[in-house]
């Protein structure tokens, strides 16, 4: 074997591996796993900014499960959500759901905020209690307009 030879496996090897690892990576961003075992639950929010296919659910900080679908309802204007939640977690019935957001500049995800009540939600169940995703632009007009608390 010649010394190029033997540097273009390895070179050919490298770019196979860091392939790997972006496909890895891609799949796990986008929600893409196997199925672990999980149940569908829904959710009707007056606005869903930031959130899309494969966002994270979380309890207690903890990804849960991802939201598998968003539609508009043309009745009420508002978004129906559907995500899944690992069967391992049930979700008591009279919980909350939210919006929430990583930090100042960091990505939404769905909150799920547990209720009290001994009866869980079932496959197909839906969160009434639900709170929509807040604008950052929008509250920093109505402060620097004058319609918040500010003074």
């Amino acid at each position: 074997m010649s010394e190029h030879t033997t540097t273009e496996i390895i070179v050919g090897g490298a770019v196979l591996a860091a392939a790997v690892g972006f496909f890895i990576y891609a799949a796990q961003a986008t929600g893409f796993e196997r199925d672990t075992g999980s149940y569908e639950l829904s959710a009707s929010f007056r606005s869903i900014e930031g959130i899309g296919l494969g966002t994270d659910v979380r309890l207690a900080g903890v990804r849960i499960g991802s939201v598998t679908g968003v539609a508009l309802n043309e009745t009420t204007f508002r978004a129906d959500t559907s995500f899944t939640v690992i069967d391992s977690v049930e979700i008591p019935d009279d919980s909350a759901i939210a919006i929430s957001s990583e930090g100042l500049l960091g990505g939404s995800f769905v909150e799920i905020i547990p209720g009290g009540s001994p009866f869980a939600l079932e496959d197909g169940g839906e969160i009434i209690d639900t709170q929509s995703s807040v604008s950052l632009i929008t509250l920093l007009l109505r402060y620097v307009g004058g319609d918040g608390d500010g003074g």
